[in-house]
């Protein structure tokens, strides 16, 4: 009890997402640039085989990914404070994207885990984003036996989905049909964006092949970009396109509930709630 006799009252009534502080900002500067390293290096290789180069990432990176992913889960807490009740709603979130993942795997692309990544992203903002959508992938291949060189580009990926969703403008103030658009946009915009980044992870394995969207190393990186846009169109736009529109209709006729029940959670979890004191009543 405080001197004055002053009590302790939580003044929020709204849930906020959890702001970025500057250690997660460094945090997640520091997992996206490795990322990006990792996903891009193999354009400017200046020869030899490009998939015996790449294939090689996988394990490194996935090392790498590990202590980043706990890096930012620890510079968000110092920055914001938050407790184990925290921990506790991204595990089940994990698990529950994990859980969705494969009703539609291997069917056109359909993956319903993104809405909720998205949505998910939207209400915790973009440090706990990025670390759900990472810690979500690694329990969904777990779950489906779906470990492989591609499984550390796929945390990286949908960490980023869920980063983006958490940075989107209008966290505080845009409530209603308009925030249910703008979610549902950019889950299209993200789950064409996740397909086009997974195939950069593995188009650099077709080095070598006589076909004309393959990966040549030491190629100019306008030619090489060039081939890989046919690629892209040629290949995984059958797929992007359905994840995109089953994330539109998903985030249009379940966001709603989905994000009334998050912001709940929150509240009572007692997010970023600001702390101020009152006299007691005489």
């Amino acid at each position: 009890m405080n001197p004055a006799g002053e009590r302790a009252v939580g003044t929020a009534r709204r849930a906020r997402p959890i702001r970025l502080g500057p250690r997660s900002i460094a945090a997640l500067a520091l997992v996206s640039a490795v990322g990006v390293v990792a996903f891009g290096w193999p354009l400017l290789s200046s020869g030899g085989s490009g998939f015996a180069e790449h294939a090689q990432d996988a394990p490194w990176l996935f090392a790498a990914l590990l202590p980043l992913l706990l890096a930012v889960v620890v510079a968000t807490v110092a920055d914001v404070g938050l407790d184990a009740k925290a921990i506790a709603m991204l595990g089940v979130l994990a698990a529950a994207g994990a859980a969705l993942r494969p009703l539609g795997a291997g069917t056109a692309g359909i993956e319903p885990m993104f809405f909720l990544m998205v949505l998910s992203g939207r209400v915790l903002g973009p440090g706990f984003g990025f670390v759900l959508g990472a810690v979500s992938m690694f329990a969904s291949a777990l779950l489906t036996g779906g470990v492989g060189p591609w499984m550390p580009f796929q945390m990286l990926s949908m960490g980023w989905v869920c980063m983006g969703a958490g940075l989107l403008p209008g966290a505080d103030t845009l409530r209603g049909r308009r925030e249910l658009w703008l979610l549902a946009a950019y889950g299209a915009v993200s789950a064409v964006l996740y397909g086009t980044a997974m195939n950069l992870q593995g188009w650099p394995y077709l080095g070598g092949m006589a076909t004309g969207v393959s990966f040549q190393p030491g190629d100019p990186l306008a030619e090489n970009l060039g081939r890989f846009i046919a690629y892209c169109l040629a290949t995984s736009l059958g797929w992007d396109l359905p994840r995109a529109v089953v994330t539109v209709l998903l985030s249009l006729t379940l966001g709603p509930a989905v994000l009334k029940a998050l912001r709940r959670a929150t509240r009572r979890a007692a997010f970023e709630a600001p702390v101020t004191f009152e006299a007691p009543k005489p």
